[in-house]
């Protein structure tokens, strides 16, 4: 912009001016907004300079109608309460919406409307109103309908959470057997020989994975298992806790499916007279919310790379919107274990 030059109002600009300014044509700043790869890349720092000098807003609901894009990716909030939250899911939200707004994106949440709640239902309305170019799903259970449904439409869509075999492989997630089983050498590195875990809701497959890979690492390392009986879940967690503390094969650590669950075996512990840590019980968690670092002793506990699975995510998504080729496979991502006083 020429020395001394009234700057117009911002958002009263017109690409038109944008161009001028730059020293291009109307299309090139076009091409600048919307496919940045096709232009030049000192056109391209031109074109982002008087765009910033000039204060100019592309008008996205006039593009969206060209286009027929909406710039809008929807998420099937899982049910949670709002006094409650969950700390993990509400962490992938942050991620979620970040990762979609590098990439010009909105994400707009939607949940079933009571009293059916019926997730296609929701789903159906959803995309009948063309208000969003693809949906990310969570949550993703064995045999999940979700899935079939949503591929049987032709949405393009990704999960947080593997798909089944035979299901579209659009999903990203941990593997949380070998989580778990890192998680079980760091005990037997510490001369844990007896390791007790607390799990719930086996039937969730995130859960069974875990358990699968405590299981399978500490008979290939020789160490024994002390799980609580079939009938200590319905006594609760910390109970649970206690009565692997009284018994015969009573453990020097406790490795948690959850955060939350390493919070019952810390209270459990305490309850039976020991102490949290090395020189008592050692307890290990999963997540690594931020409770964690609050708790005394700060909790050991195995970090999602929640960043990098909503880029993933979006990455994915977008692919499909823009007409690429679907995943053929899921991806995968390394978890990292933060170790902190309780176990160290």
């Amino acid at each position: 912009m020429p020395e001394g030059a009234r700057r117009p109002r911002r958002g009263a600009t017109t690409i038109e001016e944008v161009a001028r300014a730059a020293g291009v044509s109307r299309q090139t700043v076009s091409n600048a907004l919307n496919a940045p790869h096709r232009v030049r890349a000192e056109t391209l720092t031109r074109v982002s300079t008087a765009i910033r000098e000039l204060g100019y807003q592309p008008d996205q609901s006039a593009r969206s109608l060209r286009s027929g894009a909406r710039r809008t990716i929807g998420y099937l909030a899982p049910v949670d309460d709002p006094l409650d939250p969950n700390p993990l899911m509400a962490g992938f939200l942050e991620a979620l919406v970040d990762a979609a707004g590098e990439r010009g994106q909105r994400v707009l949440l939607f949940r079933p409307a009571p009293p059916a709640a019926d997730p296609v239902a929701a789903i159906d309305e959803l995309v009948a109103a063309r208000q969003v170019d693809g949906l990310v799903l969570a949550d993703v259970l064995t045999e999940d309908r979700r899935i079939a449904h949503v591929a049987g439409l032709g949405v393009p869509f990704v999960s947080f959470g593997r798909t089944g075999p035979g299901e579209p492989q659009h999903w990203a997630d941990i593997a949380n057997d070998a989580a778990m089983a890192a998680v079980v050498r760091h005990l037997a590195a510490r001369g844990h020989r007896r390791i007790g875990y607390l799990g719930a809701a086996e039937d969730l497959p995130w859960m069974a994975a875990r358990r699968a890979g405590f299981l399978a690492e500490t008979r290939r390392l020789g160490l024994t298992a002390v799980a609580p009986s079939e009938a200590a879940p319905t006594a609760g967690p910390v109970a649970a806790v206690r009565e692997l503390l009284r018994g015969p094969d009573r453990p020097t650590a406790v490795a948690a499916g959850s955060d939350l669950l390493a919070l019952d075996a810390y209270e459990a512990i305490r309850a039976e007279g020991s102490a949290v840590g090395p020189a008592g019980v050692a307890v290990t968690g999963f997540y690594d919310s931020p409770l964690c670092r609050h708790l005394h002793p700060p909790l050991t506990s195995v970090r999602l790379p929640l960043r990098a699975l909503a880029a993933g995510l979006v990455t994915r998504l977008l692919d499909q919107v823009h007409g690429g080729a679907a995943p053929t496979g899921g991806l995968e991502l390394p978890t990292e274990l933060v170790v902190r006083a309780s176990s160290a």
